[in-house]
């Protein structure tokens, strides 16, 4: 069961992380624990019970509030596909789906701290450990890069993300996003900084004293206020050229281009509003009732 609904629960990031450019490969920060539990630490019989009781209502909510909110942003794509785009209105809608983040982090967060209150400190500490060897391994695959590397890697992260929704680019296309590309500041290597920064924090907060729960809420609410100003500004810089980009190629897409888009859309629509409908017995009152 368990296994089931962590699926789920992909399903959802993977949506939000796939349409927003803010969640662009290495510029992101891990600030709360992260979703694979089972990467990161092993979990006895009963904490997976607890868990998946813990998940129910937490699924409730995402299926009959969030993936609506879902559908509602796609239509707003829809619209904004009618006329010509802009850097801003790639941009409002990247909002859009980093506000559905942070809307899925903070209700997360609450069941996750239960978690974390009945894990013994061996597999809090195994937790760490796995924390900071994906961190050694971050270092290894990004900082190894030359530049060349890196804004090779952009272009190619770029390029497979636009091509998914819109199929082959062309020429013309390409040259925007490799020009966007060799653009970027390069930021690997300061947010592997701070989510080194971060991962010390953590393991301080999950010594578990007296009001340790209650740190963690208030790192994650705070976290614009603790990561450094050259990482705030590497990421609002990397945004603008890749929102831009984005608008520019939208822009120019074919016929061809804009059907497969749209298609795209409808579809991922109606899948969503067949997942809102189908709630599960136990949560439908409905169900219940003759």
């Amino acid at each position: 069961m368990f296994k089931i609904r962590k699926c789920y629960l992909l399903l959802a990031l993977l949506f939000i992380g796939g349409c927003s450019s803010t969640t662009f490969v290495y510029n992101r920060l891990d600030f709360i624990l992260p979703w694979y539990l089972d990467d990161y630490v092993e979990l006895d019989r009963a904490q997976e019970t607890f868990l998946d009781a813990q998940l129910q209502p937490f699924l409730a909510w995402h299926r009959s509030e969030e993936l609506p909110r879902y559908t509602q942003i796609l239509d707003d794509i829809a619209r904004r596909l009618d006329g010509p785009l802009t850097g801003q209105d790639v941009a409002a809608i990247s909002l859009e789906f980093e506000q559905a983040w942070f809307r899925l982090e903070g209700r997360s967060l609450e069941w996750l701290l239960a978690l974390g209150e009945r894990l013994t400190e061996e597999q809090v500490q195994q937790f760490l450990d796995e924390l900071w060897e994906q961190q050694e391994e971050y270092q290894k695959k990004y900082l190894e890069r030359s530049d060349r590397e890196y804004h090779d890697d952009s272009y190619d992260s770029l390029l497979d993300s636009v091509q998914d929704y819109l199929g082959r680019l062309d020429k013309s296309q390409k040259q925007l996003l490799q020009t966007a590309s060799g653009e970027l500041l390069r930021s690997d290597a300061t947010w592997l900084r701070e989510r080194a920064a971060w991962l010390q924090r953590l393991g301080v907060m999950m010594r578990r004293e007296p009001g340790w729960q209650q740190a963690i809420r208030d790192a994650v609410q705070q976290r614009s206020e603790t990561v450094s100003v050259d990482y705030l500004e590497l990421y609002e810089h990397n945004l603008a050229v890749i929102h831009s980009a984005l608008a520019q190629v939208l822009n120019s897409r074919s016929e061809k281009q804009d059907q497969r888009l749209r298609k795209k859309l409808t579809n991922l629509r109606e899948d969503l509003q067949i997942l809102a409908a189908q709630a599960e017995p136990a949560l439908n009152p409905a169900a219940t009732n003759p």
